[in-house]
């Protein structure tokens, strides 16, 4: 599932082409993917609205209307391209897509079906289910070191919690742990100052290299007409199981912690 690097290549890559367009009709070739609100009233609610700003909240994609929101989350296999007029449509995959002003279509294309689009008037019932930006300035040391000492959960479940930090997933929870020296299934009121203070320098690092990078692509995550993203070559751990740790040589592991496939060195990252 594509995460916050992922997500904000995509905004970057289509803020330029949307802002001060005006949607002008929106169709839906599954008709699930706009659920539980109907294709129908979803166009209702969009259709002559101008957009004003495409900007990222966790993993979620925004389209700041002139009334309104529109939220698009890819999951697992979905890509928001452009396409220009007189292009094609392509006829695969393609589950929904907006009309915009000048003539271009914003496609959806999800081979899974798993993204959804939607409509909120008011943002703060998607607020309430986020926790925070961890690029945000107001993100610290000290703020992340108070939220992990009030929690009893292991650490890499609750890192990918949305409603705890908004964005982070499977990849770069395991980098950022394996960068602190992190036990993934450390207990997160038990991890000493020091690693908290590895770990909050390991997050924004990690996520800020991925962004200038575009992004991690394995299979799916896809931007553009097509791009992918070129961080892969970058990781550390996720993904390189039974392969030598890059810092101590020792073989990587590859085992599950709440049911996700998580990659850690046995001896940088022993309990």
């Amino acid at each position: 599932m594509p995460e916050l690097p992922e997500v904000e290549t995509v905004v970057r890559n289509l803020r330029p082409v949307l802002v001060g367009r005006e949607i002008t009709g929106f169709e839906a070739a599954w008709p699930k993917v706009t659920a539980p609100t109907a294709p129908a009233t979803f166009a209702r609610q969009v259709v002559g609205r101008a957009i004003k700003d495409v900007r990222r909240r966790g993993k979620y994609i925004l389209l700041d209307l002139d009334r309104g929101h529109v939220h698009l989350h890819l999951r697992m296999t979905g890509h928001l391209f452009v396409i220009r007029p007189g292009e094609a449509m392509p006829d695969q995959q393609i589950r929904a897509w907006f009309g915009l002003s000048g003539g271009i279509r914003l496609l959806f294309r999800d081979q899974r079906k798993f993204g959804r689009i939607g409509y909120l008037a008011d943002l703060a019932p998607l607020e309430a289910r986020l926790g925070p930006e961890p690029l945000a300035a107001k993100f610290t040391a000290a703020l992340l070191a108070g939220m992990l000492a009030q929690r009893r959960r292991q650490i890499k479940p609750l890192l990918m919690d949305q409603s705890f930090i908004a964005g982070l997933g499977n990849i770069y929870v395991d980098e950022a742990l394996f960068a602190a020296g992190i036990h993934p299934q450390a207990e997160a009121e038990t991890i000493p100052a020091g690693k908290v203070k590895a770990l909050h320098r390991a997050i924004r690092r990690l996520l800020r290299r991925a962004i200038e990078h575009q992004g991690t692509t394995f299979s799916n995550f896809r931007f553009g007409r097509n791009e992918s993203g070129r961080f892969r070559d970058q990781l550390k751990v996720f993904g390189r199981e039974d392969q030598p740790c890059f810092v101590c040589g020792t073989a990587l592991a590859k085992t599950r912690v709440a049911q996700r496939g998580t990659h850690w060195c046995p001896r940088c990252q022993a309990p």
